[in-house]
């Protein structure tokens, strides 16, 4: 995308101002906060080693304080270094920066590796009466949360050398993997694959078409890289679940999320049980574009009942306040400051790194968004996501570094709530059964993206991490084959896929940053149709205790913070309420399409 498609968007000066965390990456703060933090590491270790298991309750909070004020400064440096280097990928002296920081980062980790150890290794009977006193209040979940791992922590020599290597391990590749796909350009007009990715929704067949065409080669040029990735971060994963005695590969993510395996498993179970209401509506999607047959790259386009709008970033930033405003001043007041003061970078520029996140950064400054804003309403909804993102981490910075980390799985509750903020409003101001329709159809896509596709993904990721462990290095035929498979299960024949559809599992960076992540998106939506039909009926005082369960960030377990909503997350049943929420969605699509003569 140009510069001056940009312009017309209004989004070309939508830059973030990094001035707040530092003023570049010669900033002599850098310099001084890493010796800050390398003598604090030092002290901690030297004040501390050996003696955890003999702190009294005030002793151990003024341990976890400082830990806490080493943490900070620590991500700080890391947040500068990622957010500057994915405006910069292909830059040589952004990426040797994000290095030198994440080398950092290892040595300084290394030194008070033994924190968590030690504290892991206090008698149950010792550590009960520790965290009962009053003191430790503050710190109460975090120091519970942390003795989870006991049985996967090695010997603090062993987890030191895995810290001091770590820089040249998964980290490197995942770097590698971005700079490959930010410096690859599709198809004769070489375009980046934001470009690319986004004429999937144009209403032309001919542009689709054309468009999978130019990602398919693209990424099968890059495909011994990728593929090389790829194995690599399965073998590491199943060589470091192998050292802690991680009985399989999701175990250490539901463990991250503080969730028992049965209620991810009763998540993936219910989700993959309908995905008959997947087949229905592209079933529908099929008659209402009057095509034949519906391939791969016709999943996205969009119905032809209103004419492709083109939303400048004003008009977008209106509709997002407009919808949070209507919900909670609060909540409008905190995404309006992303805007004012210049913490979201927007425009589709060389070398920026694909699709959109939210950094918490640290509680002491702020988040940062990034989107790559391409002026339709998929994007106005990203906007409103990642915002979501924003606030909940602002509320939840009140307490503190080390509790403001929530869980991935209710890390995308405010973001997915956000985005139906949005919807629910759009779809209020339309009369016409056309536009209804259109609208409704975008939402039930994103819905699916969010949910059914996801938990596709995480079939997908479950069969090539098996199968690397009993076999080995897979071929990119292999991965291709599974990608297939388990995006078909989910399909059926409501979609025809290509054999050009296949390499698409080589560009989801969520395999390689995160191995597993995948099925929290799931877990949110699924959280927040429930919600949000809760918000809709009047139930409770919704507003005021939705901005607590915010602020909480990950204070708690989430099934604990999801008490107060009435909300039984060991219920294998919960999940089917969410998706009996789609089910009513579809149905209403399909009772649009009847007013307007399809059926």
């Amino acid at each position: 995308m140009n510069n001056e498609m940009m312009k017309e968007l209004g989004a070309e000066e939508v830059l973030w101002d990094l001035g707040d965390l530092y003023q570049g990456i010669d900033d002599s703060g850098i310099h001084d906060d890493m010796e800050k933090c390398e003598k604090s590491a030092l002290e901690i270790a030297d004040k501390y080693t050996g003696k955890i298991a003999e702190l009294t309750a005030s002793e151990l909070f003024a341990a976890v304080s400082e830990y806490e004020g080493l943490t900070i400064i620590a991500g700080r440096l890391s947040a500068f270094a990622h957010l500057h280097f994915s405006t910069h990928v292909n830059d040589p002296e952004a990426g040797a920066f994000l290095q030198k920081i994440k080398e950092f980062s290892s040595m300084v980790n290394k030194d008070v590796v033994f924190f968590d150890i030690e504290w892991a290794n206090v008698p149950d009977e010792k550590a009960d009466d520790l965290l009962s006193n009053p003191i430790l209040e503050h710190y109460r979940h975090y120091l519970q949360a942390a003795r989870r791992y006991k049985p996967h922590l090695l010997s603090q020599v062993e987890e030191q050398l895995i810290i001091e290597i770590s820089p040249v391990g998964r980290s490197s590749w995942i770097k590698l993997f971005e700079k490959v796909l930010a410096a690859q350009r599709f198809g004769k007009e070489a375009r980046t694959q934001e470009e690319v990715l986004t004429d999937l929704y144009s209403p032309d067949r001919k542009v689709r078409k054309s468009a999978a065409k130019d990602l398919t080669d693209g990424l099968r040029s890059q495909s011994v890289v990728l593929t090389h990735t790829f194995n690599t971060v399965l073998g590491d994963k199943m060589i470091n679940d192998r050292l802690r005695d991680y009985r399989n590969w999701v175990r250490s993510m539901n463990l991250a999320n503080e969730l028992d395996d049965d209620t991810v498993d009763s998540l993936i179970a219910s989700a993959t049980d309908r995905y008959d209401i997947v087949q229905r509506y592209y079933g529908l999607k099929q008659r209402l574009l009057e095509l034949e047959e519906l391939f791969d790259y016709d999943r996205y386009a969009p119905l032809p009942y209103l004419p492709q709008r083109v939303v400048d970033w004003e008009k977008g930033k209106e509709i997002v306040l407009d919808a949070f405003e209507k919900f909670s001043p609060k909540m409008a007041s905190v995404a309006n400051l992303f805007f004012d003061r210049q913490w979201i970078h927007a425009p589709v520029i060389p070398g920026k790194t694909g699709g959109a996140f939210a950094h918490p950064v640290v509680p002491q400054v702020h988040p940062y968004v990034l989107v790559n804003f391409t002026g339709n309403f998929r994007d106005v909804e990203t906007v409103a996501h990642e915002l979501g993102h924003g606030i909940h981490q602002i509320l939840a910075g009140k307490q503190g570094y080390l509790n403001s980390h929530t869980p991935l799985v209710l890390a995308e509750t405010a973001s997915v709530f956000c985005e139906m903020l949005v919807f629910k409003d759009l779809m209020r101001n339309l009369e016409r059964p056309e536009e209804k329709l259109w609208l409704a159809a975008t939402k039930i896509e994103s819905i699916f993206a969010t949910v059914f596709r996801q938990i596709a993904m995480n079939r997908f990721e479950n069969k090539v991490h098996n199968m690397r462990r009993s076999k080995g290095e897979l071929s990119s035929n292999e991965f291709s084959n599974i990608w297939v498979k388990t995006q078909e299960e989910m399909f059926s024949n409501s979609v025809t896929l290509t054999d050009d559809y296949g390499i698409w599992w080589s560009y989801i960076g969520h395999f390689i940053h995160t191995p597993g992540y995948v099925y929290a998106y799931a877990f949110g939506e699924l959280l927040v149709l429930s919600l949000y039909s809760m918000y809709e009926k009047g139930k409770l005082d919704f507003v005021p205790l939705y901005l607590e369960l915010l602020a909480a960030g990950g204070s708690d377990t989430p099934y604990v913070l999801l008490e107060s909503f009435g909300i039984d997350l060991h219920d294998p049943n919960f999940w089917y309420q969410g998706l009996n929420v789609i089910d009513d969605m579809v149905k209403e699509i399909e009772e649009l399409a009847v007013k307007i003569g399809v059926e």
